[in-house]
């Protein structure tokens, strides 16, 4: 963080106080990752608790139609250490368990797909420049989750076999608002392109027993514009509107013995989606507080629908 504005400067409208920046403390909001890297030597850890609850599809219009509630209850944690000034490394485990109205649940927690990630800061943001701060972050996730050979369709969410590389941008601004207060605003764009994926039996790609193939998720864009509204220095409301875009997933294969036929193609289609995730934050200090939240499916094509209740814990050391 740049050096606070002085409290107590006025605003443009020249009739409300400035909050400075060390009046505002902050988690961040639900989705959106922030933008600047860690001091060298400190880090950051936010486990987020979630339940993914699927309710419905949505079709290739757009149309939504109701389906049995299917909850994923899982953890998702963010370990990030600064290694240099101005270069953080990440670390995001994943673990889950699935549970369906049918009775069908998972076997138990299962471990899914890790993620290693660094973080470049290239720009800092300093009070009265337009200027945001910005880092340039990659990726790799590595297909350590169960995803095929499976005993039932619900096991294996948290895996997709597929090596994948992720290159975002992320970035972070602030404003002030005529009554002084700081909004502070995330933008974040981010591309992955995933490898081919080695299949056999039934998978969360749709395969039953006896097949073997091979799968390729499709390619994935990602924009998230997030607010954070600083209501006192302990509180905040925060927002994301995230959109992604799916490319078509592809499945090849053949079943042994060939009750089904010898060889198939089998093309999802691309499909999008828009969350809305407003949350609420409270922070104890400058460097520990929890945020609450829900993520909502707002409008999509060719994809489930589903509301996420979120909350983490975020801790600076």
């Amino acid at each position: 963080m740049s050096a606070a504005a002085a409290a107590g400067t006025t605003s443009d409208t020249g009739t409300a106080p400035q909050q400075s920046l060390d009046q505002a403390w902050w988690t961040g909001p639900l989705l959106a990752p922030a933008a600047g890297t860690l001091p060298q030597g400190h880090w950051l850890i936010e486990p987020y608790l979630y339940d993914l609850i699927t309710y419905g599809q949505f079709d290739r219009d757009g149309t939504l139609s109701s389906t049995g509630a299917a909850h994923d209850i899982g953890n998702q944690s963010y370990i990030e250490y600064g290694l240099v000034n101005g270069f953080t490394l990440g670390l995001i485990p994943r673990l889950g368990f699935h549970e369906s109205s049918a009775g069908q649940d998972s076997s138990g927690f299962t471990m899914g797909d890790i993620t290693l990630q660094g973080a470049y800061g290239l720009t800092q943001f300093q009070p009265g420049s337009w200027l945001p701060a910005t880092s340039l972050v990659i990726g790799e996730t590595f297909p350590t989750g169960k995803y095929d050979r499976l005993d039932g369709q619900t096991d294996g969410a948290l895996g997709s076999g597929a090596y994948s590389t992720t290159v975002s941008l992320y970035s972070q601004t602030y404003l002030w608002m005529p009554n002084g207060r700081i909004l502070r605003t995330r933008l974040d764009l981010s591309y992955e392109l995933s490898r081919w994926a080695s299949v056999r039996g039934m998978s969360i790609y749709g395969t039953s027993s006896g097949f073997n193939g091979r799968a390729r998720p499709g390619q994935t864009f990602v924009a998230d514009l997030a607010f954070e509204y600083s209501l006192t220095q302990q509180w905040v409301l925060a927002t994301d509107f995230n959109w992604e875009h799916d490319g078509n997933t592809r499945v090849e294969g053949g079943y042994v013995p060939s009750v089904l036929p010898s060889y198939l193609v089998q093309d999802s289609g691309s499909d999008d989606l828009l969350y809305l995730a407003p949350a609420v934050e409270y922070n104890w200090s400058g460097s520990m507080g929890v945020i609450a939240g829900a993520r909502i499916a707002a409008l999509g094509r060719n994809i489930g629908a589903t509301v996420t209740p979120v909350a983490a814990v975020n801790m600076y050391f």
